[in-house]
């Protein structure tokens, strides 16, 4: 991930606040101070501004989002590309390898591991929802508007759509696809 300009950041956090609170007009204090009621939208917070082109804003976001991942034991590196609308249920324990791309209005379960040995991570597409204890294993494709059921061990390409399920993860249904994502981000 490039380094964004100081609006680019609010944008993505903004993104992120919508999700959960469905206001997406809160000024940056706001949003910061609402991010003390949830621990995903926290991490996210300090996470996205990470990415900060400002030296001052960027070195300090990287120090306490630092700090918050060693606490509450989220492995997210600054440099995978996540889109807008990243709802992290739950706060952590989370691993999301750094060669994971991660679309738009995606949610992702605590206890969750998108993983590589190669550093070949996953592709999800937008308006995925990932629930708990899932296990994304290497460079698989998860299709939009897929579900990814709890504690599902993804080892093969997920078409759009689906709901997968179990160890591996098989389909079990084609019905409502994207039914679990709510309040999507439109830019």
């Amino acid at each position: 991930m490039r380094l964004m300009s100081y609006s680019e950041c609010k944008d993505y956090i903004r993104s992120d606040y919508y999700r959960i609170t469905g206001r997406g007009n809160d000024s940056l204090l706001r949003m910061w101070l609402y991010s003390h009621l949830d621990l995903g939208l926290k991490y996210m917070f300090w996470h996205r501004l990470a990415n900060c082109s400002n030296i001052l804003v960027g070195g300090v976001a990287r120090f306490v989002r630092r700090r918050m991942a060693e606490k509450y034991h989220i492995d997210i590196p600054r440099t995978t590309t996540i889109g807008y609308g990243f709802l992290l249920l739950h706060g952590g324990p989370v691993v999301i390898n750094a060669s994971a791309v991660i679309g738009n209005n995606v949610n992702f379960g605590h206890f969750s591991t998108v993983g590589s040995l190669y550093f070949h991570g996953a592709t999800i597409d937008d308006e995925v929802y990932i629930g708990p204890s899932v296990c994304i294993v290497e460079g698989v494709h998860i299709g939009k508007g897929a579900t990814v059921g709890a504690g599902a061990v993804v080892v093969n390409d997920v078409p759009a759509g689906v709901t997968v399920a179990g160890v591996p993860a098989r389909v079990v249904s084609h019905k409502e696809p994207g039914r679990f994502i709510w309040r999507k981000w439109n830019r």
